[in-house]
C-alpha cells in the first residue's frame, strides 16, 4: 500500500504507512479496503471516512483512491468505490464525495462514468505547523 501512495505523489516510508495505517482502521469513522491478486499483493486500495459538516451534515469523504498503474481499466477503482459506497450505505449516510486533482483528467472521466457530479472547482491549500506522523 505504501508503494501506491508514490503513484498519488505521496511518498512515505512503510513503516509509517503501517503506522497510519493502524491507527486508521482502530476508528470506526473510517474504512480502508485493498484490491489484492494474490495474498500481500495489493494492486489497489481506497480510504473513506464518515465526516460531520456543519454546512452539509453527514457525509462519507473518499480521501484516497490508487489503482497500480498496470491494473488500471479491469474494474479494480470501481469495485474498491464500491466497497466505499457500500460502507456509507451501512453507516446510513446519504451522499459520497470526493476531490480530484487537476492533473489527472483520467480520473475525472472516470468518477463521471460512474456517477458522480462535479459540483465545485476549488484550489487547497496547505501550512505546515509544526511534525507530521
Amino acid at each position: 500500500m505504501a508503494e501506491l501512495n508514490d503513484v498519488l505523489g505521496y511518498p512515505i516510508e512503510p513503516d509509517l504507512f503501517r503506522q497510519r495505517l493502524e491507527q486508521l482502521l482502530s476508528r470506526t469513522d473510517h474504512a480502508a479496503f485493498v484490491a489484492e491478486i494474490a495474498p500481500g499483493l495489493v494492486i489497489g486500495w481506497i480510504e473513506g471516512e464518515e465526516r460531520q459538516v456543519l454546512a452539509v451534515g453527514r457525509l462519507c469523504e473518499v480521501v484516497g483512491l490508487v489503482v497500480d498503474e498496470s491494473h488500471r481499466r479491469g474494474g479494480v477503482a470501481r469495485r474498491l468505490m464500491e466497497a466505499v459506497e457500500q460502507w456509507a450505505i451501512e453507516r446510513g449516510l446519504a451522499q459520497v464525495s470526493l476531490r480530484s486533482n487537476v492533473v489527472r483528467p483520467e480520473s475525472h472521466a472516470f468518477y463521471e462514468k460512474i456517477g458522480y457530479v462535479r459540483f465545485k472547482t476549488q484550489h487547497a491549500y496547505r501550512k505546515l505547523i509544526g511534525k507530521t506522523t
